[in-house]
């Protein structure tokens, strides 16, 4: 399992300046996976690139053993016609209603299920959606600050029972919180801000999983080599 950006330039519309010029990296495997960066450097440009949203000015993105990519963000909002529960009853595929029941219960939304979606907090909100995607068949899954708004216990919680329910899928997550993708992540590529070269820089996480012990001089290096590269 790969997806490759192979020498892709990018240029928002009226600017002059390319955000991304040749520029090449990869992920690999199947786990977490993080893009890392100060705002500004592209990190959603690059995510709605490896998804097929945007089509990159020059260059391609390989993918090897990925055939289904969603891509998932914060704020992204669901309809406001039912509860949240209905709502996610009515999109879950046939046979994964066990798995939307142990979701919801990871998550920590059993109480606002009976909720309409435009009564909940972000976090919640948040999390409700972020359920809607994993419901679905998938091979690799960008989340792009897919859970902001939510306390960092629960975060930690989501993360790591993800990685147990979906062994054999990719993720690439995005999020300004060092210390989780330093945790969590087997690969981070670090963008950096336009006045600086190389443009991306790859680094290895700690890639805790359940029942692993923390490295925290480990974790303490991995943390100090990404604030070095942004």
């Amino acid at each position: 399992m790969r997806i490759e950006c192979r020498n892709i330039s990018y240029r928002y519309q009226f600017e002059s300046k390319p955000i991304f010029d040749n520029l090449s990296f990869s992920f690999e495997q199947p786990g977490f996976h993080a893009l890392f960066g100060p705002s500004g450097v592209g990190k959603t440009t690059l995510a709605r690139i490896l998804s097929g949203e945007i089509e990159p000015l020059q260059g391609q993105v390989i993918k090897r053993r990925i055939d289904t990519v969603l891509y998932t963000y914060n704020l992204e909002r669901l309809p406001d016609w039912s509860t949240a529960g209905k709502h996610l009853e009515k999109i879950t595929p046939a046979g994964k209603a066990g798995l939307r029941e142990a979701l919801v219960d990871i998550f920590g939304i059993s109480q606002c299920t009976h909720q309409r979606f435009g009564r909940l907090s972000l976090g919640q909100q948040n999390r409700v959606n972020l359920v809607r995607y994993l419901l679905q068949d998938f091979h690799l899954l960008i989340m792009d600050e897919s859970l902001a708004n939510v306390d960092e216990k629960t975060r930690e919680k989501i993360l790591m029972h993800l990685k147990n329910l979906f062994p054999e899928a990719m993720f690439v997550y995005i999020s300004h919180n060092l210390v989780e993708i330093a945790k969590f992540c087997k690969q981070i590529a670090v963008l950096r801000s336009a006045a600086k070269q190389p443009r991306i820089i790859r680094l290895a996480g700690q890639d805790l999983e359940l029942g692993n012990q923390l490295n925290r001089a480990a974790l303490q290096s991995t943390m100090l080599e990404m604030m070095n590269a942004a």
